[in-house]
């Protein structure tokens, strides 16, 4: 939410594939948990990938350092910040609300679908906006893992998420696609 380059976004993006495994982990059977990993750094690809072919600007690229730059990057900071105070006051009752969930899949699944509205609310970028999108998924399927253990439901997950991703790099790759011709 912070970064503005697209390729340490879809850094942060694998890193948080990397947490929904582990939270996942502690609830599911290691191999189903590495679906969520896996689907999670595939979609993560498929961004990079159509990124690339877009040619998305990082920040060097399109503008130097400003104050409106950093006063952006100060707003989104406290905005995170009060995003994660009322992500700590639901937790408890999150806890009472869904049996099975522990306290940090309850903190991880809330903070992460948390920031994925802000992300959304702050940007209209397709590219920002399926990180957004892909970070509400995340948060939605730890919570689903404390629900259903169901192989199947792993993999319609799994497939939820590289739909998503496929369909924002079509939306990504489009306008390229339209010059073309």
């Amino acid at each position: 939410m912070l970064s503005r380059s697209w390729r340490w976004s879809l850094a942060a993006l694998a890193l948080q594939y990397l947490g929904v495994f582990l939270l996942s982990a502690l609830i599911w059977p290691l191999e189903m948990a590495a679906v969520k990993l896996v689907a999670g750094w595939m979609a993560g690809a498929i961004l990079a990938i159509a990124g690339t072919e877009a040619n998305l600007a990082d920040p060097k690229d399109s503008e130097d350092l400003t104050w409106g730059w950093l006063s952006s990057r100060v707003f989104r900071f406290i905005a995170a910040g009060l995003g994660a105070l009322v992500v700590l006051s639901i937790v408890p009752q999150a806890i009472l609300w869904i049996p099975g969930l522990s306290f940090a899949q309850a903190w991880g699944s809330l903070i992460l679908i948390g920031v994925g509205l802000i992300y959304l609310g702050l940007t209209a970028q397709p590219f920002r906006v399926a990180l957004g999108l892909l970070t509400i998924f995340s948060g939605f399927e730890i919570i689903y893992a404390a629900v259903e253990t169901s192989a199947l439901v792993a993999g319609l997950l799994a497939l939820v998420n590289l739909g998503l991703a496929l369909a924002s790099a079509y939306v990504l790759t489009a306008p390229l696609m339209e010059q073309d011709q």
